[in-house]
């Protein structure tokens, strides 16, 4: 997360979100050592012990939409009834006390949806929807305000209700309210949803939060996906930094069109504003303290909070981590050397079939996908729609399959039908990632995510820097490098036309009770190494989840972490400090 992802031939502002983008899969397997609970079935070694037994057990996600959930009721939860936590909050910063004081006005969900798959989910009764007000800026908290828009599933047992429990599922720029319909909608979480409200939040500028960060239109953003930038000459280098100046232009453009000052707007989008907004959303719900899962980037959000309000949590899972205390440079090149292990993983398991079409040798895999991907950037293979297969698309094709390695059989079939001449497999996986529809609309989430990315950390503007940053990622991620010579094309982000409101720090949280953080080993988003650095900063417990994919939490499938996290979030009951799922 919070990294541009940058290959030499992509566009600076066409990046990766690191999130539970897309489609959401949800299944379930494994096991921990959960002090005081009943481990289920499933492989685990733990601080506290040993288990072993049958780790599988999927649940595949239904292929027809339910209508509702089946978990039950809507009726609507009594505020203040939570037990969530020992201890009043922290006093309410002063000035904002109508904005922590306001009621909510619940109802249907269906205005709120923004794209046709909400919309049929959204459709159930047993989901409800409201937006919160909160100041634009927290300094200025007289001034304009902004809505945040939020939704929650009731719990089913109202006798036995804790209080809420709210999710994010990353990007940044990815619907917290749409993430938990599906979760609702699946039953993944049916233990969870027993005993809280389980509560999803669009952060402001996102989905159907007021007003949205807005750049391109859907037209303009199919251009550029078709227009992959090139470094082979100086004019090519001026005209890729000159394109990201435009980028900006339209950025502040687009969202001015929205009824707001842009330029304050976009200044107020980042992570700080994102957690004060949270404990905003916590004393409109009614709980005293905060319950919070956060995934991928929500595991800066949790961060951020924990710093901020650390006497306001009462539970919290971080999974799938930022570390706070890294550079974005050092982050980025660290995600690189993920996808590409990940790309190697996966070039390993195809070799094990002879049909596989980067051949049965993983350690040659990298240039035969080079071999048939280097191509498009000449002479982009088109396809049935009218659009192109551009070289940019193609790689991020792949970096969006590489997230789960359960879809790898879907990336075999995508390349195999590449050496084909055909083109579709991997652009369905790169609209996929854009959120784009067969009818050419687009979500805004590329452009929520280099909105808060760049208001998050500092920039790099030196020449120098910047090429060598651009040479290492390309030796550090080859099946995703042009073969242009590195240059001076930064990020995006050395021209955002307001400054950063956070930089990397490490994290002082006193009074923070013990949280969970969750790391897998080969995820190729945010490597391993960063939850275990982020957990020594919160004194947390870690629980180490051995796969290659990202996150693992209520989206992996695994027993073993479920539970060891539905114990904590219900009971608080802790995992062992050095748990570990496989």
């Amino acid at each position: 997360m919070l990294s541009s992802r940058r290959s030499r031939s992509r566009s600076r502002h066409t990046v990766k979100l690191v999130g539970l983008v897309g489609t959401l899969v949800l299944v379930a397997a494994c096991t921990t050592g959960v002090a005081g609970s009943a481990l289920p079935a499933g492989t685990v070694t733990a601080a506290t012990g040993t288990s072993t037994g049958d780790p599988t057990g999927q649940i595949t996600q239904p292929s027809v939409l339910p209508s509702q959930s089946s978990s039950g009721s809507s009726a609507t939860a009594a505020p203040g009834t939570t037990s969530s936590g020992t201890g009043a909050p922290s006093a309410v910063p002063a000035g904002l006390e109508k904005f922590y004081s306001q009621k909510l006005s619940w109802g249907s969900c269906g205005d709120y949806a923004t794209n046709a798959s909400d919309l049929r989910i959204y459709a159930s009764a047993a989901l409800q929807c409201a937006r919160m007000t909160v100041p634009m800026a927290y300094a200025d908290p007289t001034g304009p305000t902004v809505q945040v828009a939020l939704l929650r599933k009731v719990a089913t047992d109202s006798s036995a209700r804790i209080g809420s429990l709210l999710m994010n599922p990353g990007g940044p720029g990815v619907s917290g309210m749409s993430f938990v319909s599906q979760v609702a909608a699946y039953g993944i979480a049916k233990q969870l949803n027993q005993r809280f409200d389980l509560v999803g939040f669009d952060p402001r500028g996102i989905g159907s939060s007021i007003p949205l960060i807005q750049c391109q239109t859907d037209a303009q953003l199919d251009a550029t996906r078709a227009d992959p930038i090139r470094s082979e000459t100086a004019a090519q280098v001026v005209q890729a930094n000159d394109q990201s100046k435009t980028y900006i232009n339209e950025c502040l453009s687009a969202t001015a069109a929205g009824g707001v000052d842009a330029k304050k707007f976009l200044a107020n989008v980042g992570s700080r504003d994102v957690a004060r907004d949270l404990d905003v959303t916590r004393a409109a719900l009614g709980d005293n303290k905060l319950t919070y899962a956060g995934f991928s980037y929500g595991t800066r959000i949790g961060s951020v909070y924990a710093e901020e309000f650390p006497g306001n949590v009462r539970a919290m899972i971080l999974d799938g981590a930022v570390d706070p205390d890294e550079d974005p440079a050092t982050d980025s090149l660290n995600q690189v050397k993920g996808f590409q292990q990940a790309f190697i993983a996966y070039a390993t398991s195809c070799a094990q079939q002879s049909t596989c079409p980067l051949g049965t040798d993983p350690q040659k895999a990298t240039a035969v996908f080079q071999s048939l991907t280097r191509p498009l950037l000449d002479k982009p293979l088109p396809l049935a729609d009218g659009r192109v297969l551009s070289y940019s698309d193609a790689t991020l094709a792949v970096g969006n399959v590489l997230y789960d390695n359960a879809n790898w059989p879907d990336l075999t079939t995508a390349v195999t039908a590449l050496v084909n001449g055909n083109g579709a497999g991997l652009m369905a996986q790169a609209d996929d990632y854009y959120g784009r529809t067969t009818a050419g609309k687009y979500t805004r989430k590329p452009d929520a995510f280099n909105a808060i990315r760049c208001v998050d950390g500092p920039r790099m503007t030196d020449p120098g820097d910047v090429t060598k940053l651009n040479a290492e990622e390309a030796a550090a991620a080859p099946f995703e490098d042009s073969g242009d010579p590195p240059a001076n094309i930064p990020d995006v982000c050395a021209y955002w036309p307001v400054p950063p409101t956070l930089e990397p720090h490490i994290l002082k949280v006193p009074g923070l009770p013990k949280v969970v953080v969750i790391s897998t080993t080969g995820d190729p988003a945010t490597p391993y190494a960063a939850g275990v650095h982020l957990a020594k900063q919160l004194g947390a417990n870690l629980i180490t989840y051995q796969g290659t994919r990202h996150t693992a939490y209520l989206t992996a499938g695994s027993k073993c972490v479920d539970a060891a996290g539905n114990a904590y979030l219900i009971d608080l009951t802790l995992p062992g400090t050095d748990a570990k799922c496989s």
